[in-house]
């Protein structure tokens, strides 16, 4: 049961010293989900209603992305799996560059670009083992989730100058600055 309202009261039980939260909410619940939910032991969660955000500057990313992917007639992961290779930024432990060692075969490079779990880029570095296959270096990129906004702002500008390369509308460079300024605060 979800329901929208306010805290009105809290008071101590006497004789058990439990607390009782009473909340005020604006629409008559359901009976029936409150029948059910009579008598047992419930997690409960109250939060502070916040408006729906308005397009933030993340959410913006995966919009252009899905356009283009659709004009380019490839998939969202792909074109975004490609755009972390061009503009990505490299996974670090302990101070160096992580890196993986994949078969140097168009399968894998495949299935590498439409991985949604991790983010590699190709390096010109490859070996071949005593069997005669051929394995290929990949560094390991962040997601863009964990980047920062200088970071992330370099990956958006970039999609967003390739949307516009393909005829695809994007917003006004003021609306995309207060975006990327308000996703830069958010992540610092």
């Amino acid at each position: 049961m979800i329901a929208k309202g306010r805290v009105s009261d809290l008071t101590r039980v006497v004789g058990t010293g439990k607390y009782r939260l009473t909340f005020e909410v604006d629409e008559k619940p359901n009976e029936g989900e409150l029948n059910a939910l009579s008598g047992r032991t419930l997690t409960i969660t109250a939060r502070e209603e916040k408006g729906k955000r308005s397009l933030d500057a993340n959410a913006y990313y995966w919009v252009l992305l899905a356009r283009l992917a659709a004009k380019l007639r490839t998939s969202t992961t792909e074109l975004h799996n490609l755009f972390l290779r061009q503009y990505g930024q490299p996974l670090v432990i302990g101070g160096k560059r992580a890196y993986v060692i994949i078969p140097d075969t168009d399968e894998a490079e495949k299935k590498a670009l439409q991985s949604e779990t991790f983010h590699i880029k190709p390096t010109s570095e490859t070996r071949t083992d005593k069997n005669g296959n051929t394995w290929r270096t990949y560094f390991m990129l962040r997601g863009s989730h964990e980047y920062n906004g200088a970071e992330f702002n370099a990956l958006l500008r970039a999609l967003v100058d390739e949307c516009k390369a393909q005829g695809i509308e994007t917003l006004t460079p003021d609306e995309l600055e207060r975006m990327v300024v308000a996703y830069a605060k958010r992540k610092a």
